[in-house]
């Protein structure tokens, strides 16, 4: 996405501090403000207390953030103009301590990305690069993740991965397959 050619909805993936929210939050102030931050991150101790913080400090003042720990299908549908969603995962990983069903939340966030008039960009954690995981809820954790992502990047005009910084275009964008940002 840039200012000659916006996508209407653009998957970031990659891994912890690849530069995926600072790349996102490029991609969509590369639009005309005023952009709409669709937060999912809770603060449940210092650390994320930080993080969240962090990423609040690098946002202008043309930013609106709306926290959506588990409500994002319904604040993506009811939203319009520039939409950044940071981060699938954490919706995941807020969905799976609610005991909410995955699989439906999925499907009502697909749906309510594809109505959205975009651009959209989606932030989220590549997790299955790694071993398989010890335990049973890491293991849902995963497959929920890596099925998300797979249902968000078959409605995505873009998808890019993000390793050390650097963007790597994934699925081309259809309206400009040579476009690297």
């Amino acid at each position: 996405m840039d200012a000659r050619s916006p996508d209407r909805m653009t998957l970031v993936l990659g891994g912890a501090r690849s530069g995926k929210s600072a790349y996102a939050e490029r991609l969509i102030e590369a639009c005309p403000a005023p952009w709409l931050y669709l937060a999912t991150a809770q603060a449940w101790d210092d650390e994320m207390r930080a993080r969240i913080h962090e990423h609040q400090a690098r946002r202008s003042a043309g930013w609106r953030t709306l926290d959506v720990p588990t409500a994002l299908p319904e604040a993506v549908a009811a939203s319009t103009g520039p939409i950044l969603v940071d981060c699938l995962t954490l919706w995941v990983t807020n969905l799976l301590l609610a005991e909410a069903d995955c699989d439906t939340a999925t499907e009502a966030l697909a749906r309510a990305c594809a109505a959205a008039p975009g651009p959209l960009v989606l932030v989220g954690n590549e997790v299955g690069l790694g071993i398989v995981p010890d335990n049973a809820l890491a293991r849902r954790f995963r497959d929920a993740a890596g099925r998300l992502h797979q249902r968000l990047a078959r409605e995505a005009d873009r998808v890019v991965l993000t390793v050390a910084g650097l963007p790597l275009t994934v699925k081309p964008s259809p309206d400009n397959p040579g476009h690297r940002p």
